[in-house]
């Protein structure tokens, strides 16, 4: 799975949550720093091209889906972010989001519980 940039991950998602769209509709679903259409649509086929999405088309028109899970994107993601900034090491991770005051104590204790339960 290829990285992706901020704005392509961020086109992402909203592909995620719309399933199916026209680079319109991905256009009316952001907010701040809205790039100009046909930016949008070259962001799109990257995406295409590097096999997150794929289209159906219309005419000229190409309605995009993805083809990647977000869940799978996901767990590629988180992944990479434990072995190049945690040493591979899930408690380093822990630990740095408990440093950083980013969870609470009850929260790592639901995690304890969960881990738990899986024994």
């Amino acid at each position: 799975m290829q990285k992706l940039t901020n704005k392509e991950e961020e086109i992402m998602h909203i592909l995620w949550k719309l399933d199916k769209a026209f680079v319109k509709d991905v256009l009316a679903e952001i907010k701040e720093d809205q790039p100009h259409y046909n930016t949008l649509s070259t962001i799109i086929r990257n995406l295409e091209e590097k096999g997150y999405v794929a289209h159906n088309a219309y005419g000229n028109t190409h309605q995009y889906y993805p083809i990647v899970a977000k869940e799978d994107y996901r767990k590629e993601f988180m992944t990479n972010a434990i072995e190049n900034y945690f040493n591979n090491s899930y408690k380093n991770m822990v630990s740095f989001f408990a440093e950083e005051e980013k969870i609470s104590a009850k929260e790592l204790r639901e995690i304890l519980e969960l881990i738990e339960k899986k024994e």
